[in-house]
């Protein structure tokens, strides 16, 4: 059973599948859409991206096989059908490590989130009372989103630390939020976020790029107000888009950006894949559609990585680029191969779920900076459970986190 098998058993096995007419309904994995199955002559045919990128069966048309297979039996004059109902998969797993790992996941993170916030550097200051060191606040601020707790229930744990000597001393709440507010704090957070990534740089050859959401807890703007006039006018949630590279073995997220909603994703392609070369050995970088681009193949092949992006529909191989070209010419008459490394991209996604779920998909913070500097830590704080995880898993040694943090 390959991985589209074994997720559409996944589907059948975990959620509602309806049939609406000659279609069958499939909830994507992801729980953010539904696609229509159908059944012709020349197979299943699927309304979702993936089948119509590689035009064979998709998770999606298994799922709906899994949930109705059909066994035909004629005796006679009488036709048999009978239905398999769907079995639920489960995955192998290192128990012990896995174990070890979650049990001691808090105290290893504190250490680990000490080691990196050790030498940042404090901001001059000329006048006033002695400000407390930028790295306790760094350190203050993340363990705030480790947390997920409020800033004023959090400060018992705070409190804690510093009673542990992981701080000089546990600053106010208050002093949590400047933090958070703080635009001299973004590039601090981003340059931890890259430094929790080094130690894993030797598991590391294959990374995925891709683009989410985190909510915001405020409601901004007027919906459709010039549409439907004011009895229909409404208020929606505002968000930030997270624009981000992980490694599709760790999840360890490499290079990440945090932008407005409303940005395109294939612009910060190049920012992000010559951080991530710059630090690690590339050796395939996977995206989906929305990076395909001539500069964009070009950018990576010069950096020493195989491009692994799918063409859009009208895309043709007569460009200028000979890059584009080649690569394309390999999209179309190599597919198969094509597909066996693309299928790693999904890893990207499970990264941003990962994210998500431990540390909540909505941002607390209200203003703009606060509200980077808040995904930025989730970022951070995802890492370092990274580098806890290959800790025991993959029997990296502490003093190597050590010597890279």
């Amino acid at each position: 059973m390959d991985a589209r098998q074994q997720r559409g058993l996944e589907i059948a096995a975990m959620m509602k599948i309806e049939k609406n007419g000659n279609a069958w309904i499939v909830p994507s994995q992801s729980l953010k859409g539904r696609y229509a199955v159908t059944l012709n002559g020349n197979g299943f045919h699927c309304s979702c991206p993936d089948h119509e990128t590689r035009q064979i069966k998709c998770k999606h048309a298994f799922a709906v096989e899994f949930v109705m297979r059909r066994e035909t039996v004629t005796d006679g004059e009488n036709m048999v059908v009978t239905e398999t109902a769907a079995v639920r998969l489960t995955y192998s797993q290192n128990w012990p490590a896995y174990n070890a790992a979650q049990v001691s996941e808090k105290e290893a993170f504190l250490k680990l989130l000490r080691d990196l916030c050790a030498n940042i550097p404090n901001p001059p200051q000329t006048r006033g009372r002695p400000r407390l060191a930028m790295s306790d606040m760094i350190f203050a601020a993340a363990f705030k989103v480790y947390s997920t707790s409020s800033a004023r229930r959090f400060m018992t744990d705070l409190r804690d630390a510093g009673g542990k000597g992981l701080i000089a001393r546990a600053p106010h709440y208050n002093s949590v939020f400047r933090c958070l507010e703080s635009e001299t704090a973004t590039p601090i957070i981003r340059d931890l976020v890259l430094r929790s990534a080094l130690p894993l740089k030797a598991v590391e050859t294959d990374f995925a790029i891709d683009s989410t959401g985190f909510t915001s807890t405020q409601l901004v703007g007027l919906w459709q107000q010039a549409k439907y006039g004011a009895k229909k006018a409404r208020r929606e949630h505002d968000w930030v888009k997270v624009h981000a590279v992980c490694g599709v073995k760790t999840n360890v997220v490499t290079a990440v950006e945090v932008t407005e909603r409303n940005t395109q994703d294939a612009p910060y392609f190049k920012p992000l894949i010559e951080q991530t070369t710059e630090h690690f050995n590339v050796a395939r970088v996977l995206g989906d559609k929305a990076y395909s681009s001539h500069a964009n193949l070009e950018l990576a092949v010069s950096k020493g990585a195989e491009p692994f992006i799918p063409f859009k529909s009208y895309a043709v191989g007569t460009s200028k680029s000979e890059t584009w070209n080649k690569l394309f010419g390999f999209f179309l008459l190599h597919r198969d191969e094509f597909l066996k490394v693309y299928h790693k991209r999904s890893n990207v996604e499970s990264t941003f779920s990962a994210i998500k779920r431990v540390f909540g998909d909505s941002v607390r913070s209200k203003g703009r900076t606060a509200q980077i500097n808040e995904v930025l830590l989730k970022v951070l704080a995802h890492n370092i459970r990274c580098l806890i995880h290959a800790m025991f898993e993959l029997g990296i040694s502490p003093s190597l986190l050590g010597d890279a943090a």
